[in-house]
């Protein structure tokens, strides 16, 4: 069997490995097990427990930033019509991969470098989403203090919430919603906001809150 194979089967062993037990407590012998091969195989290719757990977070990182990507890959539609495609297809993504995600989302509590590896993730994803709003700002005319400051804080918090929607949604069993759901919850709660910004309506706090 090709090396690049049985690599991949290595790393779907180690992804479920690591999401069904978390990384300290995840068996070297259970994930050579699952994978069919033996324990010394998978320290021959990818070295040490901390190598492969990388690996899989890398391999994680790229098929989910892809997906968002092809998702808003489509040109000369508005800027809501691109949102909620990215959306649904980070959504659809976190979906289908569930271990995947997971892998992500506890990575980022493990320390270095694996922390690191997940921030990047977040960069690329934010500035995609940073993107998006900039241009949506600009064609609706908005002056330069949002597009320039406001856009990258609103593209965090947009992105922060889809993560927590995504775990929300993966917990959920008995009636766990489509990524086109999970979606339509983001976009309802965030795109009128948006939408009322880019045309100059602001919310202002009462006398009393200032």
């Amino acid at each position: 069997m090709p090396r690049a194979v049985r690599e991949q089967q290595m790393l779907d062993a180690a992804v479920t490995g690591f999401a069904r037990h978390g990384y300290q407590a995840a068996s070297m012998d259970d994930i050579a097990e699952a994978a069919g091969v033996s324990k010394p195989l998978v320290y021959l290719y990818l070295k040490s427990k901390e190598e492969l757990f990388t690996a899989c977070i890398r391999r994680e990182r790229a098929a989910l930033v892809e997906a968002v990507r092809a998702g808003t890959r489509e040109r000369g539609t508005s800027a809501d019509q691109q949102l909620w495609d990215g959306l649904c297809a980070f959504f659809a993504h976190t979906a289908a991969s569930p271990d995947g995600w997971t892998v992500l989302h506890r990575a980022r509590t493990q320390g270095e470098p694996f922390a690191s590896e997940v921030a990047a993730m977040r960069v690329e994803i934010t500035e995609l989403v940073r993107s998006l709003l900039g241009q949506a700002a600009q064609d609706a005319g908005c002056d330069g203090d949002l597009a320039e400051r406001e856009v990258s804080g609103l593209a965090h918090a947009l992105v922060g919430a889809a993560e927590s929607l995504a775990e929300w949604a993966n917990a959920r069993t008995d009636d766990a919603p489509t990524a086109k759901e999970t979606a339509a919850t983001l976009m309802n709660f965030c795109w009128a906001g948006l939408e009322n910004l880019m045309k100059g309506s602001r919310w202002t706090p009462g006398p009393r809150a200032r």
